[in-house]
């Protein structure tokens, strides 16, 4: 079982950037696909963005796609969501979850592990 940590939220104003972290622990993260989530108040956590295992199949959701980009350095046992030209919209708790996937996951269900999040504000 691979353990995750997210770090890099913060508060930031629109138009900003902020790249976001997800550490992986335990077994082999690079045989892990790796997903981003992102929950806001009031509302059912949505997809974000996916990369698979060798980091060569990515995904990204409408709402996100040209601003975000997912990356991962296995070496590092890492993956990383760049957000770049944010939005008030962009407000939410990320999650980022593995599962050994053959390629990329776009659902929540298809992801057994999850990180504890972290919460990205983005003031207008």
């Amino acid at each position: 079982q691979v353990q995750l940590g997210e770090s890099g939220g913060g508060l930031v104003q629109a138009g900003d950037s902020l790249r976001l972290s997800c550490a992986g622990s335990g077994r082999t993260f690079s045989d892990y696909a790796v997903g981003w989530f992102r929950q806001a108040p009031g509302k059912e956590r949505e997809f974000v963005a996916t990369i698979s295992w060798h980091g060569i199949s990515t995904h990204y959701a409408d709402s996100v796609r040209g601003r975000f980009t997912i990356s991962r350095d296995n070496a590092k046992n890492t993956v990383y969501l760049q957000m770049n030209s944010l939005k008030p919209e962009d407000t939410a708790v990320y999650y980022c979850a593995a599962e050994i996937l053959a390629s990329i996951g776009t659902f929540d269900w298809e992801y057994g592990t999850w990180g504890q999040g972290t919460q990205v504000t983005v003031a207008s």
